[in-house]
């Protein structure tokens, strides 16, 4: 029993220096330029800057793949967030949630210099 209360201790405080869990990544709506899923189980949001999110769903949504859908969030709320926001699709009224977003692809990225180019041999090029 003497040596439960100092393991007990010790278990809290790796427990405490454990780094939270990462928050919902979230987008904003009203930069969605467009959004397609050719297969129910993923969402491709295409970003006015040209960014690209695939969003893995929870769930199956067969019905996505043939009509439109509107975002069921409060009047306020402008942000898509993973793992909480909902939409329904417009024919079936399926109701579908998103789930975690996979890094973005494409878009404007910032560049502090030019890109290296490489050669055959794996080697700097000449500029």
């Amino acid at each position: 029993m003497k040596y439960l209360v100092p393991a007990l201790g010790m278990a809290a405080l790796i427990l405490a220096a454990a780094p939270a869990s990462a928050a919902n990544k979230c987008l904003e709506i009203r930069d969605i330029k467009s959004s397609e899923s050719k297969d129910g189980r993923t969402m491709v949001f295409i970003m006015k800057d040209g960014t690209k999110l695939v969003n893995h769903l929870q769930g199956y949504c067969p019905d996505l793949k043939y009509t439109g859908f509107a975002w069921q969030m409060p009047s306020s709320d402008t942000n898509a967030c993973e793992r909480q926001s909902t939409f329904r699709v417009l024919q079936s009224g399926q109701i579908c949630t998103l789930g975690l977003f996979d890094p973005p692809t494409g878009g404007k990225t910032a560049m502090s210099s030019p890109p290296a180019v490489w050669d055959a041999n794996k080697t700097m090029a000449p500029k």
